[in-house]
C-alpha cells in the first residue's frame, strides 16, 4: 500500500486480490465521514454516507473531494431527530380537566407545590397594578387609591373583580355623598335668602310706620 493511497481501499484490494477470496470487507470510511462532519458543521453521527456508491467515497480523500461527493448528493447531514408533543400537549389537556392529579400523583404537601406565600404575591401584584392603572389613568384620585392599596394589602379582596366592584361602589357613594352635600348647601342658601327677603320686608315696613 502507497503513502496516498486511502487504507479502506487497501483492505478492499486485499479481500479482492485472490482469485480464492470470497470476503468481502467494506471500506471503513473513517475519514470521509470526519471529513464531512468538519464541512457540515455537524456530528459523524448525523453524516449519511450512499451504501451504493461506497467504492467512489473511498477514493475521495481531500476536502474538496468531499464537497464535490456534498454536491453530488452522494453524502448528506442527516436532520435533527423531532421529538413529537403530541403526547405531553394531551396529558396537558387532560390534566386541565382534572385528570391525572390525584393523590397517588401528588408528590410533596400541599404547601410544597403551591405556596401560599405565592399566591399572596401574585394575588398582591394583581390588585396593585389595577390600582396603578387606574390612578393614571384619573379614574380614581390618590386618596382613594391610598384607602384601597391598604384595603388590599389587608387581605379584603380576594380578586380583581371584587376590588374593581368596591372600587364602583365607593365612587357611587362619593358622588351620591357629593350631590347630598350640595342639595344641604343649596337648602341653607334659599334658607338664608328667605330669611333676608323677610328681614328686609320688615325693615319696610317699620320705615314707613
Amino acid at each position: 500500500r502507497t503513502r496516498s493511497e486511502p487504507r479502506s481501499v487497501a483492505i478492499l484490494a486485499q479481500a479482492t486480490a485472490g482469485p480464492t477470496a470470497r470476503i468481502f470487507a467494506m471500506p471503513l470510511l473513517r475519514l470521509q465521514k470526519r471529513l464531512a462532519a468538519e464541512i457540515k458543521k455537524c456530528g459523524k453521527g448525523r453524516i449519511w454516507l450512499d451504501p451504493n456508491e461506497n467504492n467512489e467515497i473511498a477514493m475521495a480523500n481531500s476536502r474538496m473531494a468531499i464537497r464535490k461527493l456534498i454536491k453530488d448528493g452522494l453524502i448528506i447531514r442527516k436532520p435533527v431527530a423531532i421529538r413529537s408533543r403530541t403526547k405531553v400537549m394531551k396529558n396537558k389537556l387532560a390534566k386541565r380537566k382534572g385528570r391525572h392529579t390525584g393523590h397517588g400523583r401528588r408528590q410533596g404537601t400541599k404547601e410544597a407545590r403551591m405556596p401560599s406565600k405565592l399566591l399572596w404575591l401574585r394575588r398582591q401584584r394583581v390588585l396593585r397594578r389595577l390600582l396603578r392603572k387606574m390612578r393614571a389613568a384619573k379614574k380614581i384620585d390618590k386618596h382613594i387609591y391610598r384607602n384601597f392599596y391598604l384595603r388590599a394589602k389587608g387581605n379584603q379582596f380576594k380578586n380583581k373583580r371584587v376590588l374593581m366592584e368596591a372600587i364602583h361602589k365607593a365612587k357611587a357613594e362619593e358622588v351620591k355623598s357629593k350631590q347630598l352635600r350640595e342639595q344641604n348647601e343649596a337648602r341653607k342658601e334659599k334658607a338664608r335668602l328667605i330669611k333676608e327677603k323677610k328681614a328686609a320686608k320688615v325693615a319696610a315696613a317699620k320705615l314707613q310706620e
